[in-house]
């Protein structure tokens, strides 16, 4: 045995006594927290950390590396805080919007119990999972009418996140005014692409013009600041009672069956097996031949998953290149599902699980 391999056995034995070691300072620190919980104590104590790092360095005799595991400390602490915060104040749910919006309606109906932070926008929603600032996002990736959205699926194909979970929420729009106002007195209404789309036979039947707002909340934000009675916005019922508005009418887009599917991302995979009546979702690109999508999707079906969608996606930035979207019935960790992806690993340029989670829900 070289000196390489001797070094890399003896990592391999240090990482190993090192996650035992890190499950009993979890514990620890999961009754820290629970001893705070119950004494409404803060989590972050800054002196208390400064004296940790200052103690903790001391024992590191190798002056070379001191500051290396300065670092390591505060990440493994910033870690702990992050567990603690779980059982102090919930799980922190990102979404993209701002209060009332039918994403920050769908989080709070998944976590009741959470603390939801909204973002500008999806993308920075997702990274603050990404960076550990939020523990799961709550973002929609395909409403029954306008179509998938596509930017939450760009961000699932071009990041680190996994689907844990599918939630369906119903969508009602609704025709929301200042107080006084009536149906005869609007000319102009506010409201996201998406939510305007959905009500666009009624928004022609009446004669409105049309503005885009960043989402529904937002709209419904901007009527109820303002003092124009010829102006309405689009949006929940919920968006009407937090905001004061009156609802002019109900229920305003085309379709009763008008439904948003908001996926739960989080930076851990559900690798349950048990899940054989859930579903996976998968990504992948395929090589520039001839009958290669073809055999990929041959591939799916000959081990027994019935794809639910099959969908495709442009790369940005490399024109006419794709990337094809697959949601199966199954699970992706059963032996099937697992001789499925060696088989396909062979066959696609590049192959990503996106998520293994349950039978979707509707909220």
């Amino acid at each position: 045995m070289d000196a390489m391999e001797q070094a890399r056995r003896q990592i391999e034995q240090i990482d190993t006594e090192m996650a035992a070691l890190f499950e009993k300072r979890m514990d620890a620190a999961r009754a820290v927290a629970l001893y705070k919980k119950e004494r409404g104590l803060p989590i972050y104590v800054p002196e208390r950390e400064k004296q940790l790092i200052e103690r903790n360095s001391q024992l590191i005799k190798d002056d070379s590396i001191r500051a290396h595991y300065v670092q390591f400390l505060q990440h493994t602490m910033n870690v702990s805080k992050r567990y603690q915060r779980e059982f102090i104040e919930g799980t922190r749910i990102a979404y993209s919007g701002v209060e009332g919006a039918f994403a920050n309606i769908a989080a709070g109906r998944i976590f009741p119990e959470g603390t939801l932070v909204g973002f500008p926008g999806f993308a920075e929603a997702y990274q603050a999972v990404v960076t550990g600032d939020c523990d799961q996002a709550v973002l929609p990736i395909e409403n029954s009418y306008a179509g998938e959205v596509s930017q939450v699926m760009d961000l699932m194909f071009r990041g680190n996140l996994y689907v844990n979970a599918v939630y369906t929420l119903r969508v009602q729009q609704n025709l929301l005014a200042l107080p006084g106002a009536k149906i005869s007195d609007i000319t102009k209404v506010v409201s996201h692409p998406q939510a305007l789309m959905q009500c666009r036979n009624y928004i022609k039947s009446h004669g409105f013009t049309a503005e885009e707002a960043s989402n529904t909340a937002v709209a419904a934000a901007a009527v109820a600041s303002g003092a124009d009675i010829h102006t309405a916005a689009i949006a929940s019922l919920e968006t009407a009672e937090l905001y004061g508005l009156t609802v002019l009418d109900h229920d305003i887009n085309e379709s009763a069956e008008n439904a948003t599917r908001f996926a739960v991302l989080s930076r851990i995979q559900n690798k349950s097996s048990e899940a054989s009546e859930g579903r996976f979702m998968l990504m992948f690109t395929v090589r520039n031949e001839a009958g290669s999508l073809a055999k990929a999707i041959d591939i799916i079906g000959a081990y027994g998953f019935n794809m639910s969608a099959l969908r495709s996606r442009p790369m940005g930035g490399l024109a006419w290149q794709y990337y094809f979207f697959v949601e199966a019935v199954g699970s992706i960790e059963s032996p099937d599902g697992q001789a499925m992806l060696r088989k396909l690993s062979a066959n696609c340029a590049m192959l990503k699980v996106v998520g293994n989670y349950p039978e979707p829900n509707e909220l």
